[in-house]
């Protein structure tokens, strides 16, 4: 069996993202887990499970991507509305 790209977007590439922004969201930028959760569309228990490692831990980023995601970071702590837009940035990249 084999995945098709989407579904490698969907269940590894997304949740590897969403893990390294919640942790500059909540670290680097000191927001709740509550208000970084809201921003990225998931709960504050799925930001305490990226956290402490139980979740997206089947992929690791590259030094690159995780530059990006700091950028995008920067940018969604400045501006939350824009969490869409630089999420489709990365996935992008």
């Amino acid at each position: 069996m084999y995945l098709l790209p989407q579904e490698i977007e969907v269940w590894y590439i997304i949740p590897a993202v969403r893990k390294e922004l919640a942790k500059l969201l909540t670290r680097k930028y000191e927001m709740s887990y509550e208000k970084a959760g809201g921003i990225l569309g998931i709960s504050k228990a799925a930001v305490s499970q990226y956290l402490s490692n139980k979740r997206a831990n089947k992929i690791k980023l590259t030094p690159e991507v995780k530059k990006e995601v700091a950028k995008s970071a920067k940018v969604i702590s400045e501006n939350p509305k824009l969490a869409l837009t630089e999420m489709q940035r990365i996935l992008k990249f």
